[in-house]
């Protein structure tokens, strides 16, 4: 089974899309010829990425300015896509932020940013989503980007960990709501995956130590997303909803 194939034509609208593993889908999609939708409030960056998506393979390229801590943002930019080139059939949530600092130090307001981008405005986006797919009568996939600690814990992470907590239960809430609109929802579950972010990190002690508790002893490459990235985003997933995949060189298996 070609998984790539079966995205050529899709819409595929993500957030977060400025950089990191947001940028890195769109690539994937556009390399497979599906019609790319990038969304974030870094619009120059944005731009350049748009550029580039063209000379992959991308069947369209549209970028748009979309804060997801705001739903009027997120209605405008549904609205742009649907003017520009239809429907998408496939949206990422993958805005995030990070969320660090000794929960006892931590301001409510730095707490609250966090949960706006990385809970709010996953609920924003998807509900606005599957308000249109249902209006249509059309089915889509809803792809939430979610991490291992989610399931487990680490040091100064709070606010970014119960975040991602939230979003795996929302996911499967959200899958037992709309099922019977033929609406998928489904997470991944990223482990360390090595980005130009925290790239100067894991050259530190404190980055070689966490690599050695990882079982498989090494990073991962965004790459190796793809697959289930790819398995989601298509009709070869047709029968999976509120499903969580974690890739994480087998993180979540080891001992505490």
């Amino acid at each position: 089974m070609d998984l790539g194939a079966m995205l050529k034509g899709r819409g595929v609208l993500i957030t977060g899309a400025s950089g990191g593993l947001g940028a890195h889908f769109a690539q994937v999609a556009a390399r497979n010829g599906a019609r790319v939708v990038i969304g974030a409030r870094r619009k120059a960056k944005l731009d350049a990425l748009a550029a580039e998506l063209k000379t992959l393979g991308a069947q369209s390229v549209l970028a748009v300015d979309m804060d997801v801590g705001s739903d009027a943002a997120i209605r405008a930019a549904f609205d742009a896509v649907e003017a520009e080139g239809g429907p998408v059939d496939v949206v990422v949530n993958n805005a995030g932020v990070g969320g660090e600092g000794a929960a006892i130090d931590m301001s409510p307001a730095d707490f609250d940013a966090t949960l706006q981008t990385n809970l709010r405005g996953v609920w924003l986006t998807s509900t606005e989503a599957a308000r249109r797919w249902r209006a249509a009568k059309r089915g889509g996939s809803i792809i939430n980007i979610a991490s291992i600690l989610g399931e487990r814990v680490a040091h100064m992470v709070v606010p970014y960990s119960t975040t991602k907590a939230a979003v795996i239960q929302m996911t499967k809430g959200l899958a037992l709501e709309w099922a019977r609109y033929g609406i998928r929802v489904n997470a991944i579950a990223p482990g360390h995956i090595r980005t130009d972010i925290n790239d100067a990190f894991f050259e530190t002690q404190a980055g070689q130590d966490m690599i050695k508790r990882i079982p498989m002893r090494r990073l991962g490459r965004a790459e190796e997303l793809d697959g289930v990235y790819l398995l989601l985003a298509t009709e070869a997933s047709s029968w999976m909803t509120g499903a969580l995949i974690a890739v994480d060189g087998g993180h979540l298996v080891s001992s505490l």
